[in-house]
This record gives C-alpha cells, sequence and structure tokens, in this order.
C-alpha cells in the first residue's frame, strides 16, 4: 500500500440514460485502482440536462458552473440532446462556457477484437469553440435559415499549436489539417493558412494538408496514412466518428475537452436511453476518458494500471459486454476489470 494520498477534487456529471451506469462502474473502477496506488478522488457530482432542469428550472445549474471552475476538472458521462428543438447541446454550451477549444480523440485499438482495420493508433485535434456550431443562425424568412461559419485566427493557431506540442512530445511524426478551403476559401483559407505558419515552429514534424471529403474517403481505403488529424469543429465532429468505427465504435473511444483553465472528460457517445437501466451499456469510452483524465491530473500510474487491466479483460475476451459480442452486463464487465487490477 502506498505511505501517502493524493486527494483530487473531481466534478462528477453522471448524465442520463446509460449515463448514470457507466459513470457508477467508472467510478468505482477509478477508486479501486486509486487505493493501491495513493490517489483518491472527491468527487462533486451534479445532474444537468432534463434531468437537472427537471429538479432546478436549469438545463445547467449555476452550481455545476461553480463546482467547475473551482475545480478546473470534470467528468462527464453522456447527456441527451434534442434533435431540431428543446434545449441547447450541453456538451457546446459546456465548451463555450470555460473556452474549452481543444477536442482531444485518441483513437486506438484494443486488444482481442476483430476488426478490419487492426493496430489503429491515431489522433485527432478538433477546434472546439467556433466553426458553424458557434451557433450563430437566423431566419431570413421563413424558408430560408441561415447559419455563420466562424473562423478565427486565434481558433485556428491555438489548436494547431495544441497539435504540433503534443506531437512533440509524444513523438508522432504527422500532422495532417483537414480542411475545404478550395471552396471556403476564406474561412479554411484562414486556417490551413495558421497550420501553415505554426508547423514551421517544429521541423521534426512532417505537415500535410488534406481536403476533408478526399480524407473520408482515404481513412476507408487506409488509415494509417494518418498519425495526427487537425482539422475544425464541424469536419472533426464528423471524421472523429468515422475514425472511431476502426476500433469497433463510439462506445470505446475516449475525449477530452481541454482550455487553459479548465478541462473536461467524456465519452462521445449518445446517451442510449433505450437501454438505460438494463445493466448493458460499455462503460469502456467513459473510462478511457477516465484515464486521459488522469494523466491530466499527473496521476500517470494510477492511469496505466486502469489502462492494462482494460485491456487484459478485452485480451481475455470472457467479460465483453453485448456491444463487442460478449454477454457480460455493465457491472460484471466493471467488476471484471477490478479483478484485473
Amino acid at each position: 500500500m502506498p505511505s501517502s494520498t493524493r486527494t483530487h477534487k473531481i466534478t462528477l456529471i453522471p448524465g442520463d440514460g446509460i449515463g448514470p451506469e457507466v459513470t457508477a462502474a467508472t467510478v468505482n473502477i477509478l477508486e479501486t485502482a486509486g487505493k493501491q496506488t495513493g490517489c483518491t478522488f472527491d468527487w462533486h457530482s451534479y445532474d444537468a440536462g432534463a434531468d437537472a432542469y427537471a429538479k432546478t428550472d436549469e438545463y445547467i445549474p449555476k452550481a455545476l458552473y461553480k463546482s467547475i471552475e473551482e475545480n478546473r476538472v470534470a467528468l462527464k458521462g453522456p447527456v441527451t440532446t434534442p434533435i431540431g428543438g428543446g434545449f441547447s447541446s450541453i456538451n457546446v454550451t459546456l465548451r463555450k462556457k470555460f473556452d474549452l477549444y481543444a477536442n482531444f480523440r485518441p483513437v486506438k485499438s484494443l486488444p482481442g477484437l476483430k476488426s478490419n482495420y487492426p493496430n489503429i493508433d491515431l489522433v485527432i485535434f478538433r477546434e472546439n469553440t467556433e466553426d458553424l456550431y458557434a451557433g450563430l443562425e437566423v431566419m431570413i424568412n421563413p424558408d430560408i435559415a441561415q447559419s455563420m461559419k466562424i473562423i478565427t485566427r486565434k481558433g485556428s493557431t491555438r489548436i494547431a499549436k495544441s497539435a504540433f506540442d503534443y506531437a512533440k512530445k509524444h513523438g508522432r511524426k504527422k500532422v495532417h489539417a483537414i480542411h475545404k478551403a478550395n471552396i471556403m476559401k476564406l474561412s479554411d483559407g484562414l486556417f490551413i493558412k495558421c497550420c501553415k505558419e505554426v508547423s514551421e515552429g517544429y521541423p521534426d514534424v512532417t505537415y500535410a494538408e488534406h481536403i476533408v471529403d478526399n480524407t473520408c474517403m482515404q481513412l476507408v481505403l487506409n488509415p494509417y496514412q494518418y498519425d495526427i488529424i487537425l482539422t475544425e469543429n464541424l469536419y472533426g465532429d464528423i471524421l472523429s466518428d468515422l475514425c472511431s468505427a476502426f476500433v469497433g465504435g463510439l462506445g470505446l473511444v475516449p475525449g477530452a475537452n481541454l482550455g487553459a483553465e479548465c478541462a473536461i472528460f467524456e465519452a462521445v457517445h449518445g446517451s442510449a436511453p433505450d437501454i438505460a437501466g438494463q445493466d448493458k451499456a460499455n462503460p469502456t469510452a467513459l473510462l478511457q476518458s477516465a484515464v486521459l483524465m488522469l494523466h491530466h491530473i499527473d496521476e500517470a500510474e494510477t492511469a496505466d494500471k486502469i489502462q492494462a487491466a482494460l485491456e487484459k479483460v478485452y485480451a481475455a475476451g470472457e467479460t465483453l459486454t453485448r456491444d463487442v459480442g460478449g454477454k457480460a452486463g455493465t457491472r460484471a464487465f466493471g467488476e471484471a476489470i477490478i479483478a484485473a487490477l
């Protein structure tokens, strides 16, 4: 047992649908691993979305905003976002509120899972605060809706710097900037201009540019040609979902939203209300997001221990959830990881 302990205050947003189930499994695993490494957690839990509105008349309670401001780190389960109406996306609102400009999504194969694309290991850096996600829309008349795409030098430069800094720190060799500047010559043109300017400060990292539609084809033909994908908000959303299919789907891929002051780590999949409360959900995406969080708060030993246990369970293939070909439930899968610790 460790001789001393380190306590981290973490804002916890369980979410809705399957959120509370995958969050509970993840928290249990973190607390068990933490006991072995001297790391403990002071969880500050808050609802968001429809559940929060039912209790507080606020989709994002003021207490939740305050908690993130104070703790600077949050772990978030999936929250339902209505399509075409209702409240705005909780995810987008939180990213804009705390200026979480870098959406970091590593896409890496897990052992034991069959795939048409084995041994995938690529990273997506998606600008997180502007582009069409700025949410600037207007009805010009009842038959015409206009949405404004916002690209700034500040936003483009700092996401590019994040990607190249990561490449330098982790020994990555190549960054592709993904764009549509052949059509959107001013907005996407500014984005790739900024990316190229940043790249000049990293001579050991190869820089390339691909048009987004060609990138989709190239990814399907040969995803191994990519190392780090650097792109705008909308393209990044689409490409990260596409890339997740290479390793088994959104239920397995982690996500981090990083800013200068705060960070929110979240599963990138939906809330799946159709299977909520049925002990069927796979907590892997949220658990791997929590591993990213542990690295962020300098708990690498705990992070590596959990990742090794997760990969051991997948390699054995005996206690997997239904979405990846197994028969286990959420709780049994979580217990198998705890046993593997």
